[in-house]
Order: C-alpha cells, then sequence, then structure tokens
C-alpha cells in the first residue's frame, strides 16, 4: 500500500511527485502565440516527425541552464535545471525554487536526492532527465498510428526562435499534445496536455534559458543540507522484468497502441507501466493493507489515478492504474484486470 500513499500524496507536491506516474512532465509544453499569431507552417507528417526525431537525442546531448515552470491543474511550480552533456555522459543538477528545498543531482547512472523539507523519498528504478521523463528517448516510438502530427507555427520563447508541433490524439483514450522546439537544437522549451475539449491540463515552459556549453562543475554540485538518499541506476533487460510483473495476472483490454515498457516498483505487488511512446500509465496490484483507500479516479492536470477494489480467492485486491490518460480509459483498464488465484494466494503470503 505504500506506493498508493506515496502517490496520492506527490500529486500535491511538487515536480518530484511525476517519477511513480511514469511521467515527470512526460512532454507537457505548448504556447498560445504560437497557436493564434503564426499561420502553420507545413501541414506534411513527415516534417513533423523529422523534428520529432531530434528531440530524443537533444533533451540529453544538449547542454545548458535554466528555470522552467511546471503547471498541472492548479498547481504550479517552479525549478531551476543544469544538464551538460560531456565524453557521452549526461550531468544535470535540479533545483526546487518554491514549496521548499530540495534537489536531484545525476551525473550518468548516479543519482542523490536531498529534501530536507520533506523527509525520505523513495526514487524509482528510473530518474526523469531533467523536466522530460521518458517520453522520448533516443528510440522514439512509432505513435504516428494513435497521433495526427504536424507543424503548427513558428514562435519565440525565453529569448529562442521555436517551431511548434500538434500531436492530435486519434481517438478518445489518449490526451493531445503540442511540443515547442528550439530551432537549431530540437530541445524542447515548452510543451502542453489538453483534452478532447481543448482544454490544457498540464504545461511546462522555460522562464529563462541560455544553451551553452559552458557548464562549469560546481553548477552540477550537491549544495543543499540534509538527507542524502542515492542510488545507481541499474542498467538491465526491461522486458525481463516486464515478464515477471506480469505473470500471475492479466490486463484483458488497454488502448491500442500501448505496450510494456517498464515494471515500476510496487511494494508487496506487482506494477507494469505501458506506453504508446508519447504517453504512460502504470498498472498496480497489491493486497489491501490496513489503511482503506478511497476507491474510484481522481484527477490532478493531465495524471490520474483509479482504484478499484476487488476479492480474489476470499482476499480483497487493490488495483490501481496511474497515468496520463482520460478517467474513462484508467477504468477501462482497471475493470479489464484479473488476478490468477495461486498469485492472490502468494501475494497475501500464503
Amino acid at each position: 500500500m505504500t506506493w498508493v500513499v506515496s502517490s496520492l500524496v506527490s500529486l500535491g507536491r511538487s515536480v518530484f511527485a511525476g517519477v511513480l506516474a511514469g511521467m515527470l512532465i512526460m512532454l507537457p509544453v505548448h504556447g498560445a502565440n504560437a497557436e493564434t499569431s503564426n499561420e502553420p507552417a507545413s501541414a506534411d507528417p513527415a516534417d513533423a516527425m523529422s523534428w520529432l526525431e531530434r528531440l530524443g537525442p537533444a533533451l540529453n546531448m544538449t547542454s545548458y541552464r535554466g528555470v522552467f515552470v511546471y503547471a498541472r491543474g492548479d498547481q504550479v511550480h517552479s525549478m531551476k535545471i543544469a544538464h551538460r552533456f560531456r565524453d557521452g555522459q549526461v550531468e544535470e543538477r535540479l533545483v526546487m525554487q518554491d514549496g521548499g528545498s530540495g534537489e536531484i543531482v545525476r551525473k550518468g547512472m548516479n543519482v542523490v536526492c536531498v529534501l530536507p523539507d520533506r523527509g525520505r523519498v523513495s526514487l524509482n528504478e528510473v530518474i526523469p532527465s531533467g523536466p522530460f521523463a521518458e517520453a522520448f528517448t533516443s528510440q522514439l516510438m512509432p505513435f504516428g498510428q494513435w497521433y495526427r502530427s504536424e507543424l503548427a507555427g513558428e514562435d519565440r520563447i525565453a529569448g529562442y526562435d521555436v517551431v511548434t508541433i500538434a500531436l492530435t490524439a486519434r481517438d478518445d483514450e489518449r490526451y493531445s499534445h503540442r511540443l515547442w522546439m528550439e530551432k537549431d537544437t530540437g530541445l524542447l522549451v515548452k510543451s502542453q496536455v489538453r483534452d478532447g475539449d481543448g482544454e490544457v491540463l498540464e504545461h511546462f515552459q522555460f522562464t529563462s534559458l541560455e544553451i551553452t556549453d559552458e557548464i562549469a562543475d560546481e553548477e552540477l554540485e550537491i549544495q543543499t543540507q540534509g538527507r542524502e538518499i542515492t542510488r545507481t541506476l541499474a542498467t538491465r533487460d526491461p522486458q525481463q522484468s516486464v515478464v515477471g510483473r506480469m505473470s500471475g495476472w492479466t490486463l484483458n483490454w488497454r488502448p491500442e497502441g500501448f505496450a510494456p515498457a517498464a515494471a515500476p516498483r510496487s511494494g508487496k505487488g506487482k506494477a507494469v507501466a505501458f506506453s504508446d511512446g508519447l504517453a504512460a500509465f502504470s498498472v498496480f496490484v497489491e493486497p489491501v493493507g490496513q489503511l482503506k483507500m478511497p476507491t474510484g479516479a481522481s484527477r490532478v492536470g493531465a495524471t490520474t489515478i483509479y482504484m478499484r477494489e476487488i476479492l480474489v480467492a476470499d482476499r480483497p485486491f487493490l488495483v490501481a492504474v496511474v497515468g496520463e490518460i482520460p478517467p474513462r480509459t484508467a477504468r477501462k483498464v482497471a475493470d479489464a484486470v484479473e488476478i490468477d488465484d495461486a498469485l492472490a494466494l502468494e501475494l497475501s503470503g500464503l
């Protein structure tokens, strides 16, 4: 039950919360000016995809410093970032600018988290790279079948010329997105998640930005006093982990295009994350503990948590779906989970 409590609490905190949901800002960005003041540069989806192919490498291989804001629902947070790519290694430091002090420092596969005002925090297997998480990596999944992509205009953000890309969901099982990329490097500088009515649910934007290779070592060192939690990110076969996590339970329905992508930690239960290459959600299966959790759906920004309690082998289990999908989609996924009696007995310690 620990993961459920921490996920609910974290939704009311800062952008550090996005780790569990698999999306610390899994690509939110947009800009009203780009939509209203500029004519579309091109409607050719091939042109848009050529920009998207640059996005993954740009997130890691561009060195920069700046401050960005992240808004989810009525929560708005600001973070300072220094990001350097040198000798084939990513180094980065994220510092909270409001809501308390704290920072995350990453050097290659080594991550240190310091949150003196929050106490101990559990880091997941995947630590987000800057404000962009895992949505765009060097292996961009082919999501063109599920989203219609087009160049939607040009703009200027934080002193840089950018191109705007619209990614419109082809069905009502997922959200649409807008991305703003810096023209020279392809760096994501602004993004947005929208629902089917066009309402902005989440957005991210740099308020100040300097793209430069002159990032000093001192900018990447821990400067906050407090409890340090260190983790070395292991390199292993994610598909092997997913197979193990899906043994003993079945997901009889999921939105088209979402494939198993990772196996996040889940306390005493099992969990698998699914992604369509743009969005992601995780399914958790765990015995009900002493702390009674509310069932049904809750949403903060684009992040939905849907919880359902079921009886398996006369024992109560909690099924939860967490991710940036519409509440109705999360409910359909949760209703499609079936747990084998053998796994129920195993997770119950019998």
